[in-house]
């Protein structure tokens, strides 16, 4: 357990490093702690850390590890230190066919890039009386096995989005080309990064349009740079 919090150590040096080159604060920033096949012991260290922000790429394991975390939280409501408000993300694809599955847990839902899944989530939140996040998860690097609506589709698909009832546009979502050319790299979060100013300033979405989700274990500090506000990083908290 010393190993992930000396992870987390690093890689808050490494965001604070990263904000002071180009001036940012680091309380604009959530990390999404994402726990895919990690055992519940390091989730917890995790929360003892104080990180209560949490992301899932399969609809079952967030089901399961959300209601083991909810517990262990609960047995440790009494102590100072620990804080219960935990979130969960929802960060990988998500099929129509298990939205409801997902809406009483998540606070955030990174994965919208068709209509046909947004009309879903909104018709579930009506009939839940619920108000879902959600960000709008834009292809940026073009790469055809890459989930995603491409980015000149991306306004379009945001003013629709923008309109349903029970929706709250939060932002986008966009995932890097897996490469060590950090210029690809910086290339595709620029253009997120745009893309998310372009649709801010046409004003068709309201103000809880505020966060760019973007940077992972191995191009975080990239992604702060060019204005990230939420990472999703795992195996740089977990791996051995």
């Amino acid at each position: 357990m010393i190993k992930i919090a000396n992870k987390l150590e690093k890689i808050e040096e490494g965001i604070a490093d990263a904000c002071r080159r180009v001036g940012r604060d680091r309380s604009e920033i959530t990390i999404v702690v994402v726990t895919k096949t990690v055992e519940i012991d390091s989730i917890k260290e995790a929360l003892k850390l104080g990180y209560s922000d949490f992301g899932e790429n399969r609809v079952q394991h967030l089901r399961q590890v959300a209601a083991d975390v909810q517990a262990y939280a609960q047995s440790q409501g009494g102590e100072a230190s620990f804080s219960p408000n935990i979130k969960w993300h929802m960060i990988g694809h998500l099929q129509r066919n298990k939205v409801k599955q997902v809406l009483d847990i998540t606070s955030l839902i990174h994965s919208v890039d068709t209509l046909r899944l947004a009309e879903e989530i909104s018709d579930a939140a009506v009939k839940a009386d619920i108000q879902a996040g959600v960000l709008l998860q834009v292809n940026c690097s073009g790469e055809p096995q890459k989930y995603g609506v491409p980015v000149g589709a991306a306004t379009h698909l945001a003013e629709q989005i923008a309109t349903m009832d029970n929706l709250r546009l939060c932002g986008l979502m966009t995932m890097a080309p897996l490469t060590m050319n950090k210029d690809i790299v910086r290339a595709c979060f620029v253009r997120a990064r745009e893309l998310f100013e372009e649709i801010r300033g046409e004003r068709i979405t309201g103000d809880d349009f505020c966060h760019l989700s973007m940077g992972m274990s191995q191009d975080y500090e990239i992604a702060v740079e060019e204005g990230a506000t939420i990472l999703r990083i795992g195996s740089a908290i977990f791996a051995m």
